[in-house]
This record gives structure tokens, sequence and C-alpha cells, in this order.
């Protein structure tokens, strides 16, 4: 084989597996979809979740392997790219396949044994019938705009993932003219699940229609005098990819303004019909968004799952549920606005969400804010949605004058829009806000508050795994640390004003920082431990992340491995290290957690010669996180808090035989399951019965 041959390989075989990788992902979380043991509106959830997952791996990852593969809209020879794009097109199918027949075979019949009614068309009664013809005249009908298709009206912008209908027609239109095609796009406004009244249902359940069967069972209204002779709902799914020359532009959040508005339209990826579409009409769509025939999915059901979100929200039957979840706070933790920072002289503070409440964090920023001693407050921001106490601490903060500096990243994808509205209200408070560096994202998650104490200054800090985001600190799991240590908290401030200044960044003592030292650091804790073991002591690696891809970190990690170190993974989705293979990875055991939340947090764990190295980080063993990412890991000190990330965060992962699946040598997963005899263990409901409150005490 040619050497360049050998590369072309190598290349399709690190394409191939980060990408079925991540599909894999999206099998597991179907898996939840499918557990008998998991409540039905759960299930449902799970279904909805991974079609979410799979819009998002459209619009990033398959339109970033296109527009690779593509010269002027027409796929090149390059076989790495082709060859990944037909393998991943393969799954793809497989997984919306399975998708449906989840949905269709169990989750739908065993809710409607529930009495939880999602009725189709075909199967209403004539006073169902009655009332869906009456919504469709009052709430539909004066909404929608049927187009049909001739040179005057050409074919319309199909906006991103939206609902639309594609509709053939005989007979002659208003002018004599035989336009044969029609197309109806679906009023943005209106819900996509519409609950029937009570009296409508039957034996005292709830009865759901979905706004496409309203549409379909009267589609023919909307032409009169002409005979739909075919239909059929249809979703587009765009490149979602944000791009501005950084370089170039003078105001990034202006550029970002404007391309915001061009990502509905950007290049079609995806061509969603339902499965009885004729295909002259699906070739049509085809041809129109420039897509060939691999691109389009015939799926048996509504062309959007995760809209079927709306109907989870609206059944109140507690059965269907997990049971509630009340989080606790931390030990030693002063509630409702209490003197943090007089705790935090005394010791840290680990939080470990959502078990423990994110309030406190909201609390120390808002203290920060009102408290006349606080002079300066500091802060990253990745993601933090619409509504947010802790941003609106901050415009409170520079409003009384303080200090205030938030570098909020612009480009994080898909929240966007939030983080440029947060920016315009910061700068109208009177805040400094800044946009991280040019070409690399700023997905650290640190917070600084500077305090004037006895005539000196002093520095409190929070440092996280995950984002200042309201929702998902309730339903992803992260660590937070609280702390005032002279060192972390002052190398906090250097990364501030290094993201600031644009300076290169003082060398840092307790603090990794990417794209300039982490990835060198998690390399050479790793061979330290090789080393270790080669000189007949234990090694023992144990780290918690999202994702593991990074080639230069898996090549250290073989290694250790073939150097006795025991190495445990614990990685929520993409991996592309192979465990178990001899003589390369003998000593690696790779896992996955699915549960109730979703695994978050990231943790490296080296023995090091019982020092126990403790480091919580924002960062993935990715190239990305890496190499063109601003991250920020970060040490726990204290033995105390050292010994809790162990026991609440790895140790009750790597017992559960609920939740875990384990990578096998050739890259496919098996679930794990209790041994006989052997009582089954879930890491989360272990944390929840830990560290959760009673009932009804909220925390907050």
């Amino acid at each position: 084989m040619k050497p360049d041959q050998r590369a072309d390989l190598q290349k399709q075989t690190i394409f191939l597996d980060r990408e079925l990788s991540q599909l894999a992902f999206n099998r597991r979380v179907l898996a939840q979809a499918e557990d008998p043991a998991i409540p039905l509106l759960e299930r449902l959830r799970y279904l909805c979740i991974a079609s979410s997952n799979l819009d998002e791996f459209f619009e990033v990852r398959v339109a970033s392997l296109l527009a690779a593969a593509s010269v002027n809209g027409a796929l090149t020879e390059h076989p790495a790219l082709v060859a990944t794009l037909n393998r991943v097109s393969t799954e793809c199918h497989a997984l919306v396949a399975h998708q449906y027949e989840i949905l269709n075979q169990a989750v739908l019949p065993q809710l409607q044994a529930k009495g939880v009614h999602l009725v189709r068309h075909n199967e209403r009664n004539e006073a169902q019938r009655a009332w869906v013809k009456e919504y469709f005249e009052q709430e539909v009908r004066p909404l929608l705009t049927p187009i049909g298709l001739d040179p005057a009206h050409p074919f319309p912008q199909v906006v991103n993932k939206s609902l639309n209908f594609i509709v053939a027609l005989s007979g002659k239109d208003a002018f004599g003219r035989g336009t044969a095609i029609a197309i109806v796009k679906a009023p943005r406004v209106l819900p996509r699940v519409i609950r029937l009244p009570d009296h409508l249902s039957d034996s005292g359940g709830i009865s759901f229609c979905l706004l496409s069967s309203i549409i379909h069972a009267h589609i023919s209204d909307l032409f009169a005098g002409r005979q739909v002779i075919a239909y059929s709902q249809f979703r587009v799914t765009r490149d979602s990819d944000l791009w501005v020359d950084e370089d170039e532009v003078k105001n990034l959040r202006q550029a970002l303004k404007g391309e915001l508005q061009g990502r509905q339209f950007g290049t079609s990826v995806r061509l969603e019909v339902a499965k009885n579409c004729p295909p002259e009409l699906s070739q049509f769509l085809l041809d129109q968004f420039g897509l060939e025939q691999s691109r389009l999915y015939a799926v048996n059901g509504p062309v959007n799952l995760v809209r079927l979100s709306e109907l989870i929200d609206q059944v109140n039957q507690p059965s269907l549920r997990f049971d509630p979840f009340y989080a606790g706070y931390a030990g030693a933790t002063p509630k409702n606005n209490g003197d943090i920072f007089t705790t935090l002289k005394k010791h840290d503070i680990l939080l470990h969400h959502p078990f423990q409440s994110f309030q406190t964090v909201i609390d120390f920023i808002r203290s920060a804010a009102n408290d006349p001693a606080v002079v300066a407050i500091k802060q990253t921001i990745y993601r933090t949605g619409m509504n947010s106490d802790l941003m609106d601490s901050l415009i409170t903060a520079a409003r009384h004058g303080k200090e205030v500096t938030v570098i909020v990243e612009l480009k994080a994808r898909f929240d966007e829009e939030a983080n440029i509205n947060w920016a315009d209200r910061l700068e109208q408070a009177g805040a400094q806000v800044v946009y991280g560096v040019v070409g690399l994202k700023t997905h650290a998650k640190v917070a600084l508050v500077i305090r004037r104490e006895d005539k000196q200054l002093r520095y409190y800090a929070h440092l996280g795994t995950g984002n200042y985001h309201p929702t998902t600190t309730k339903l992803y799991t992260d660590f937070g640390l609280l702390t005032c240590h002279p060192g972390i908290a002052q190398e906090v401030n250097e990364v501030f004003i290094h993201l600031t200044s644009l300076t290169k960044p003082h060398k840092l003592s307790h603090l990794w920082l990417a794209p300039f030292a982490l990835q060198n650091e998690i390399v050479k804790a790793i061979r330290n431990e090789a080393r270790i073991a080669r000189a007949g002591r234990p090694g023992r690696i144990i780290v918690k992340i999202n994702a593991l891809v990074d080639e230069s970190v898996i090549r250290a990690l073989y290694s250790a491995s073939n150097d006795g170190v025991k190495i445990d993974l614990i990685v929520r989705g993409a991996c592309t290290l192979k465990p178990g293979v001899p003589g390369l990875s003998d000593n690696i055991r790779v896992r996955s957690i699915i549960g109730r939340f979703l695994e978050h947090s990231r943790i490296y764990y080296f023995r090091n010669d019982l020092e126990h190295d403790v480091i919580l980080a924002s960062a993935d063993w990715m190239s990305r996180n890496l190499f063109r990412r601003i991250e920020v890991a970060f040490p726990v000190l204290d033995r105390a808090l050292k010994r809790r990330v162990i026991t609440e965060g790895l140790n009750p992962y790597l017992k559960d035989n609920s939740n875990a699946w384990e990578l096998e040598a050739d890259g496919h997963y098996q679930r794990r399951k209790p041994r006989a005899r052997q009582p089954s263990f879930s890491a989360q409901s272990h944390l929840m019965q830990l560290l959760g409150t009673n009932a009804g005490d909220t925390g907050e």
C-alpha cells in the first residue's frame, strides 16, 4: 500500500470512528426508550432526546462532512469522506427506523393503555372529527397560505426543521392552468400537539392530536375546485453552523446578528417525508433542495419527534413520570443569602449538581452584587439561557458601580441569540463585555469576586465543569468549587487578564489552561502513572468525561496500559479508544452511563503514589477542547473534598450495573446487568438518596 493510500485509510478510520461513536451514543439513548422499568412519559422523552440529538448531528456533523466532501455542490472523489458519508447514512437510516418502531409498537400503544391517546384521523369518532374540523376552521386555516407553484410562484424558502406539506393536484386552477404542485407551510405559532376537550376522551383518559394530522385531514379544503391526488408532510434539515471571518470583522456581535438571520436557510443536508409519500413527490423535493436519494428519510409518523415533548408537558399522571427530586444543599452552605464569604474563609465548598442546588452559586454572585465591600466581579458565560437570575445579578452589580467584566462566548452553538441579548443588556448596564479570543471558543466556566477586606483585596472564585444555566444545572451532572484559596483564585484572575488583554498568560501553578498547557499536563500526568507502574508501584487512572477522541491522549493511555497502569474511563458519548485489545489496551475499561440525568462532569483522577490528584475541568478529551478552546482544569486540594469527588463522582459510576454500558474491543457497547444474586445499583439513584432533600423541601 502506498504512503498516500495508508494516510487516506487512516483518515477514513478516524472519521468513521468519531462519527459512528456519536451515533452509538444515540443507540444507547434509544435503549432507555425501550426499557420497561422506566416510566412511559420518560421513555417518550428519551425518544425526543434521541431525535433532537440526531437533528444536531445532521445540522453540524453531517453538514461538516458534506461541506468537506463537496466542490460546487457536487461530491468529490475523496474516498475517506465519501466512504464515511455512506456509512453514516446507513447507520442514520437504521437509527431513524428504530426510533419510529419504538414509538409505534411500544410507547404509543402502552400510553394508550394508560389512558393517554394520540388520535390519528382514521381513529377519531364523529364527535372528535367535528371538533377537529372546527379547530381547523377557527385556528389553523386563517394562518395557512397555500402556494401553487408556477413561474410567478416559485418554490418557497423553507425554514430549517419546519413542518411543511407538498400537495399534488389534478384539474385546472382558477385561471385555467394546470398547476400541479402546491406547498403549504404549517404556521410556526401554532402548537404541534393539541389536546382535545376532556369530554371527547374515552374512559376518562386524555386525548391529543397532532397539528400535522389536523392539516392532513382538511388539506383538500384549501383547494376548492381541485382534487388532491397525493400529499405528504416534509421537513428539511439544514447546515446550522454559523461562520464569520473573525480576522476580518470589526464587530463580532454585529456580524453574528447578521448570520443568525440566515441560519434558518443554510445548505440542505436531510429531507424527511411521510412513509407513504409518492416517489415522484419526494424526488421533486430532493431536486428542489439539491439532495441525492441517500439523504431522504421516509418516516412512519410525524417528521419531528421532538415536538412530542409538548404532549409530555400536558399529561399530569405522576405514575408515568420519574418521582420528583429535590436538590439538597452542600453541608455548611449558608442558605437564603447568608454570609457566604465568611464561610469560604473557613473552608472551600464543593457542589455536586443536580443533586445539590445551583442556588448556592446564584447566591454567591447575588451576594457579591449587593455587598458594598465587593469591588469587582468577573465571569465567563458560555450557555446561560434566556432567563437567568445570575445574569440579572451581574447587571445589578454593574448598576451599583462595581467593576463587572463578562466574557461572553457569542459562538456557543444554538445559544448565540441568547448570548447576544445578554451582551447587549450587560453593556447597557455599564459592564465591560468581551468575546474571548478570535478563533477560539471560551468554554471555561469560571467566576471571580474581588472584595476589599482589611485594606487589602481578597479573591473568591467559582470554577465548574458545567454551564451557568438555570435549566441544565437541574438536568446535568456537574461539579463546582467555591474557594478563596489564594493560589487558585489569583490564577483565575490571571486567566481573566489573559482573555481581556490577549497577553501571554503567566505560568500557572494550579490551573491547566487550554490551548496552552492542558493537553501537555494531561499527557504528563498519564506518563507519570506509567513511570510509577514501571517502577513496580500501583499506577491508577480514573477519568469521567463526555467524549474521548484526541489521538495524542489515546496514544498516551495505550502506552500507560502496556506499562501496567489500571485505567477506568467513564465516557458518556463518543469514544474512539478501543479497550481490552491484547497487547494494546489490556488494562483499560470503558463504560458509559445513560440515566435520568445527563452525565456532564469532567473528572481526572491520578493516584500519583497516594497523592490522589483530583482535577475537575470544563474540557473533554477532544482535540477541539484541548487546542481550539479556552478551557480551565482545576485541582481539588482539600483532602475531604477530594474524597467526596472520588466517592460521589467516580466510584458509584464504576459500581453501576443498572445504567451502565461497557465498550467492547470491537467498538460495540454491551448493557451491564447485575450478576446472579447481585443487587441492582444505579449511581444516580444512589446520589439522589445521598445528597437530595426530603420531598417538599426544595432547598430554594
